[in-house]
């Protein structure tokens, strides 16, 4: 009797999976034990075993959707078997073709939605906006490195995606040909939405997209994909001989960090030599550049602007990054739906200040306060759990892990990479790791594990002289605390006046699992610690 597989709840937190990769097809004989596919969870991406022998006769789910937990995936039993009436009572789509698709998913566009459409003999596949970040809505196009009619093969990278996080790469996962580019650079597509297909030359990918009626613009496809393939290229002086083996339709392929690091030193990269994948420029390459000697005339290309007279208006409208809206969305919905409270409290630095001077005089990495900050707060965790707890909506988490998150401001926003088992690390470990993810999020470098699991955030203005300052807890946190700087003043003792340098912490907690004295016993201690920092190293 045929059974039907959905979707494992394979993570505390997960409410859906996305299909990574099938490894078995329809037709294939498979047993117990056996592994389907590849499921991208929240957490990670885990292999999904049969529980059952017998032929597979039905994938529902194509390859980079996305499925709730429970929602029926594929159906196995005997070959010719009627399983119709399964899907039918499991709520999914009638549709008995190779790659239907649940429709349980809510919009996704690139689900076979008639179910007269055959696409079983269509030699193409959809390329999807994937999943980049567990906070990802969306992605912006920020470049395509191949147009309409290349030939492309697994591993080739088709494009570059802003994401909330950073800009990364796309790889292409079939060989063939490009066919269609449905979203233009620049332009946003949610994800799992069809960006572009490959296929044999030849393919009727317009049938494809039909069926799943998920084309970002089905009608005259190849129009805006010739428009995606040749966007207006900033670079409008004339490029040497050397640039050409890179240039694509005049845009010059170029890795994010390869652009960045050329921005920084001032290098136009249409001098520079690409030796990546077609002539892509990569940071080694940016890192040997040696510029040619150029003749004074050509400096003089420039157009002279003239200055705006006094008092004219102007403005410029900035579209938001992927970063930036994520950064509104789940601010605001911690600030509207968190009840916080704030809780500040001076901390004298002066046996710090004396402590972190001998520190250094030994410590393979120079030690800042932050890292003490960041090592104190670990230390104080472990005494105050319920400030390391995480607000998940019917319940309450206790972590018994330490992940500790350095908030680094970069050009689009903010980003929190993780500084993991802080409470185990040494002072010297802390500085290296925190210098390590700092430079990385500055040039976009960090990856999805350098950034999730954080279970309490620092946040520090102190080097801008800011002296007390609030931040809005990150959640699922449910504290956030903000570092001022440390500021000599005056004090007084047993009527005697004295210099001393004070720096002022605020703690912000959320009081649906923090109450104010757990809060401020915490503040206690951290204070004891920072005050006496011998107490760190013990």
């Amino acid at each position: 009797m045929a059974e039907v597989i959905r979707m494992p709840k394979m993570s505390d937190t997960m409410t859906e999976g996305v299909i990574a990769a099938w490894l078995k097809k329809v037709g294939d004989t498979v047993k117990s034990g056996d592994i389907l596919a590849e499921v991208e969870t929240d957490k990670a991406t885990m292999d999904m075993e049969s529980y059952a022998d017998g032929t597979l006769l039905y994938i529902g789910v194509e390859k980079g959707q996305a499925v709730p937990v429970d929602a029926i995936m594929a159906v196995i039993g005997n070959p010719g078997e009627d399983y119709q009436s399964l899907l039918s009572g499991g709520g999914s789509t009638q549709q008995p073709a190779e790659t239907p698709k649940e429709t349980a998913p809510a919009a996704q566009p690139t689900a076979p939605a008639a179910p007269a459409v055959d696409t079983s003999n269509i030699k193409a596949k959809t390329v999807q906006m994937p999943l980049l970040s567990d906070t990802m809505t969306e992605g912006v196009i920020h470049t395509w490195l191949k147009k309409v009619g290349d030939k492309v093969k697994s591993g080739d990278i088709l494009a570059e995606i802003e994401t909330d996080k950073a800009t990364m790469e796309l790889e292409a996962y079939e060989d063939g040909t490009l066919l269609y580019i449905g979203v233009e650079a620049g332009q946003a597509a949610k994800v799992n939405e069809v960006i572009a297909v490959i296929g044999e030359e030849g393919a009727d990918y317009k049938a494809l997209l039909n069926a799943g009626s998920a084309a970002t613009t089905p009608a005259q496809p190849e129009v805006k994909a010739e428009q995606s393939a040749s966007p207006a290229s900033p670079q409008t002086t004339s490029t040497p001989e050397s640039a050409t083996s890179n240039a694509n339709n005049g845009r010059i392929l170029a890795s994010p960090l390869a652009k960045r690091l050329a921005e920084e030193k001032g290098i136009n990269l249409s001098d520079v030599n690409g030796s990546g994948e077609g002539g892509r420029i990569v940071k080694n390459d940016v890192d040997s550049f040696t510029p040619k000697a150029k003749p004074t005339a050509v400096q003089s290309q420039t157009p002279v602007v003239a200055a705006a007279p006094a008092g004219q208006e102007s403005y410029e409208d900035v579209p938001l990054s992927q970063m930036r809206k994520t950064i509104a969305r789940r601010l605001a919905e911690s600030k509207f739906s968190a009840p916080e409270f704030y809780l500040t409290m001076e901390f004298t630095m002066d046996k710090a200040i004396k402590a972190r001077e001998a520190m250094n005089e030994i410590s393979p990495v120079k030690i800042s306060f932050n890292d003490m900050v960041i090592k104190a707060v670990s230390a104080a965790l472990t005494k105050h759990p319920m400030v390391n707890a995480s607000w998940l909506g019917d319940k309450i988490r206790k972590n018994h892990h330490v992940h500790i998150g350095m908030a680094v401001a970069v050009e689009e926003g903010l980003l929190v990479p993780v500084i993991r088992f802080a409470n185990t690390k040494t002072l010297s470990q802390i500085a290296a790791e925190t210098k390590d993810l700092g430079g990385k999020a500055k040039n976009k470098q960090l990856q999805p594990k350098d950034w999730e699991g954080n279970t309490f955030t620092v946040s520090n203005l102190g080097m801008f002289g800011i002296e007390q300052f609030t931040s809005i807890i990150n959640p699922p946190e449910s504290c956030i605390l903000a570092v001022g700087a440390i500021k000599e003043t005056v004090g007084v003792k047993d009527g005697q006046f004295f210099v001393t340098n004070i720096m002022k912490l605020t703690l912000t907690c959320d009081h649906r699992v923090v109450d104010g004295a757990t809060g401020a016993a915490f503040m206690v201690t951290l204070k004891q610690l920072l005050e006496e920092p011998y107490k760190l190293l013990v």
